[in-house]
């Protein structure tokens, strides 16, 4: 990694990846086939420190009903994406339909702040040969592959589209605002994104 970058790889830690089973035991534990919705890579307030995408400690015991010792912060992206889900009727019947992952699995901070994949060309030189190697051993777990969910429209679409190209992995790749990017600029309109996301999914 460049100097000042550092890794955020939550499975490392055991606490972490015992939350992580109790989760993916508690709303995938059956043969559903599911579509795929990917963000950017883990965040240091939520997948970063539980391993779950866009959820957070609190979320993760409030909502899923999971208890943990991790420290009860929030993160912007969760607390969209909990809105959402509750909009969509919950977290049982979302998950039941959903799969929620990153392009990339690991996380990056810089100066103590989350860092984008591709916000630094020596960090997506790096790493951007696991991206393919991690979306093909998740499309295993039983990922409809007609339609995804990119969460970004700028440089996460842009990537993930020319990923999926090159080596088919969607029929259909559709973008969505990405959730940090509604709760820092666009706020006044939440409820308009969430209505957006409910009837964007309910179409797939």
């Amino acid at each position: 990694m460049p100097t000042g970058v550092e890794v955020l790889n939550p499975y490392h830690d055991r606490k972490a990846f015992e939350l992580c089973k109790q989760f993916y035991s508690q709303y995938y534990a059956d043969s559903n086939n599911r579509k795929i919705i990917l963000g950017i890579n883990p965040g240091r307030l939520g997948a970063g420190l539980t391993g779950i995408p866009f959820t957070d400690p609190i979320k993760l015991k409030d909502i899923c009903g999971i208890n943990n010792a991790l420290p009860r912060k929030a993160e912007l992206s969760a607390d969209f994406i909990y809105q959402m889900i509750n909009a969509y009727g919950g977290p049982l019947k979302f998950y039941q339909n959903f799969y929620i992952s990153s392009v990339s699995p690991l996380g990056f901070t810089k100066e103590g702040k989350n860092l984008n994949y591709y916000d630094d060309k020596k960090v997506d030189q790096t790493t951007k040969s696991i991206y393919p190697f991690s979306i093909t051993k998740q499309l295993q777990f039983g990922i409809d592959t007609k339609t995804a969910y990119c969460l970004g429209e700028g440089a996460n679409y842009k990537f993930l589209s020319k990923l999926s190209a090159e080596h088919r992995f969607f029929e259909k790749l559709s973008p969505l605002a990405h959730p940090r990017f509604i709760m820092q600029y666009k706020r006044k309109s939440l409820t308009h994104y969430i209505d957006h996301y409910v009837e964007a999914l309910h179409h797939s």
